[in-house]
């Protein structure tokens, strides 16, 4: 986005899929140059955005921390600003350390929601707005008489559903372009529509069943640890987190008061190594003897086990889990991510186990009928649509739709 005077990149991330449609595989990025990336279509070709290259971008603006919405930072010349949320840049300097095992802290202005600030002759104020993960930020940019707003991620129907509310009361007047993140087919089909409900099965689950209960599901999703850890208060039931679960919580207590801790009544922390020499490695050595207080062994949990949930997300730390315990059958593992991530090999190690695998999840995104209902609200003059890979269905349900490219530029 560019003014006569500014230019401007809001969000900077990763690809979700490869060019066959497959989950993107960041390792797809190590050792290859900014031209190379750029042949690949990973990188936009941005003029004065990259490392070696004058600066030619005054700011980049990051709405929130998923790595399809910040994963390419690292590319940009490092002499142009970085702004983003408190939340947002202690969950990056979290993936720094456990994903990319570098130095965790990031160079970035922190804003603060309904605070305008300014970069050249733009006007910016951060509204806060409801997502799965914690600290999400949508922005209104202002400039030579138009209005920009900007949508990120966000849904309706989350823990903080009273910021969409609010939106739809009180939205901004004369939008000139609203930045829309996109439809999804079947995101409207959900079984469960709202954090309420996940949190009712959860808990249905942990009485019904007679064993361990495992949980999938992304650590930085703060609305389903919230969900799994209310559960688990109401049942009685252990959580069993791990210790890049309860750094993530540490990240943000200052962020929210009312996100559960590793302190919390009935959390308890499996310690692994790979985590613990992480967070050594970064200097978080005190930290580690605070969480040594909460620390649950693998006998105790196998002797509590019909009196535990444990987060279990698929990679190399579940099937370690398993390796450790025996007499699983009959264990239940909620998966609570998007369904097609559920590879077949996860399917055969719970199989092999006798471990029943339920699908307990909703989006972090809006359902198209949010979606309608923002559009409405906020009434732009162009609806420019964002982070999907169906443009298309948007002129479907409006009809001020304007589709631009990766690349094509908003000029103001």
């Amino acid at each position: 986005m560019r003014t006569s005077r500014t230019r401007i990149l809001i969000d900077f991330g990763m690809p979700l899929v490869d060019e066959k449609g497959e989950p993107f595989d960041s390792k797809t990025l190590i050792g290859r140059s900014v031209d190379q990336l750029k042949e690949l279509k990973i990188l936009p070709d941005i003029k004065g955005l990259y490392k070696g290259e004058p600066k030619g971008v005054d700011a980049i603006l990051i709405s929130h921390p998923d790595r399809d919405h910040y994963g390419l930072l690292d590319h940009a010349n490092p002499d142009i600003p970085r702004y983003m949320s408190n939340g947002a840049k202690a969950l990056i300097e979290v993936s720094n350390i456990f994903i990319h095992n570098r130095s965790p802290k990031i160079d970035a202005a922190v804003v603060k929601p309904w605070k305008l600030f300014r970069i050249g002759d733009l006007t910016i104020t951060p509204y806060l707005v409801g997502h799965s993960g914690s600290d999400a930020l949508a922005f209104l940019i202002e400039a030579d008489g138009k209005r920009v707003y900007y949508s990120g991620d966000f849904q309706g129907h989350g823990r903080k559903d009273v910021l969409f509310k609010n939106m739809i009361k009180g939205p901004p007047e004369n939008v000139d372009y609203l930045l829309l993140e996109g439809p999804m087919p079947g995101r409207d089909a959900q079984a469960y529509r709202n954090e309420d409900e996940i949190e009712q099965r959860i808990g249905n689950i942990l009485k019904e069943t007679k064993n361990i209960v495992f949980l999938s599901c992304s650590s930085q999703h703060i609305d389903r640890l919230v969900s799994a850890y209310r559960a688990c208060l109401k049942t009685g039931r252990i959580f069993v987190i791990d210790l890049y679960t309860a750094f993530v919580l540490s990240k943000l207590r200052k962020v929210s008061g009312g996100i559960p801790q590793y302190d919390s009544d009935n959390i308890r922390i499996k310690f692994w190594r790979a985590h613990a020499d992480s967070l050594t490695g970064a200097g978080y050595r005190d930290l580690l003897y605070a969480y040594n207080k909460r620390k649950i062994e693998m006998f105790e949990i196998a002797e509590k086990k019909d009196n535990v949930l444990m987060i279990a997300r698929d990679n190399s730390v579940f099937p370690l889990t398993l390796k450790e315990l025996a007499d699983v059958k009959g264990a239940k593992l909620i998966y609570s991510m998007y369904e097609k991530y559920l590879g077949d090999d996860l399917r055969a190690k719970c199989g092999k186990r006798g471990i029943e695998i339920e699908h307990v999840h909703t989006s972090g995104h809006a359902v198209i009928e949010d979606l309608k209902t923002f559009v409405f609200a906020l009434s732009p003059k162009t609806l420019i649509p964002i982070n999907t890979f169906h443009a298309d269905q948007y002129k479907e349900l409006f009809s001020n739709v304007k589709v631009m490219n990766g690349e094509e530029m908003l000029i103001l």
